[in-house]
């Protein structure tokens, strides 16, 4: 692996192209920029917390599944945890739809298709506890869909994102992606802690409470973009 990595950097020396950079500012100021954006820009705001709590679900059930699998109920080996990754391959075809969608009726409606679907994704992962073959394929179905339904909504986020400061965009995105990863993270410390306590229906409901969050956080959104189109 260390081979092909330096042989990976060594090939991008030679191809790239040489750049000067655009700013004489330093780093840290840049960064800086990053939390600024956030600060000021309400949209993205909205999308940071969109991805932070959808990722967070997405988190809690691949660290619980993994506890699932490997324990009592199923008795695998942590290759079949690998193997249940693999339906992750779906959203190379799932995630330029969303974008296709994004780009047609707009950001928010696929960020309401996308909780609704980690929605549904929990409700379907609760008959994976069961065992057996149908709990495999319950979490075979259930993953997918977790899966499909948080790159869309990251799809979303991304064209919401890019229209708010188009010369600015690496900043924007450094500050989403601080918050998307942050929201990964608590949520596979919380997945750890709630399949330990209360068992895989609990992470489960965990993942469902995340996706009500940020569902109940778009629709008070919407009622209020109607309140003043209504006022308007």
């Amino acid at each position: 692996m260390a081979v092909l990595t330096l042989s990976c950097a060594a090939f991008a020396l030679r191809v790239l192209p040489t750049t000067e950079p655009t700013t004489d500012q330093r780093y840290p100021a840049l960064l800086g920029q990053s939390f600024a954006a956030l600060a000021g820009e309400p949209e993205l705001r909205r999308s940071a917390f969109y991805q932070a709590a959808v990722f967070a679900a997405f988190s809690v059930v691949w660290t619980a599944v993994a506890l699932l699998l490997t324990g009592p109920v199923y008795r695998f080996g942590t290759s079949a945890v690998g193997l249940l990754a693999l339906v992750n391959a779906g959203t190379m075809v799932s995630t330029p739809m969303a974008g296709r969608w994004a780009d047609r009726r707009g950001p928010d409606a696929v960020n309401l298709a996308a909780m609704l679907g980690v929605l549904g994704a929990a409700a379907v992962l609760v008959y994976g506890g069961r065992g057996g073959a149908g709990g495999v394929a319950a979490l075979v179905a259930g993953t997918l869909l977790l899966d499909v339904a948080m790159q869309a909504g990251m799809a979303a986020n991304q064209v919401r994102n890019y229209r708010l400061r188009p010369h600015a965009r690496s900043r924007v995105n450094t500050a989403y992606m601080t918050c998307a990863y942050g929201g990964g993270a608590v949520g596979s410390w919380l997945g750890a802690q709630s399949c330990g306590r209360f068992g895989w229906i609990g992470a489960c409901a965990l993942a469902a409470m995340l996706a009500g969050a940020a569902l109940t956080r778009h629709m008070l959104w919407l009622q209020g973009v109607r309140r003043r189109h209504r006022q308007a």
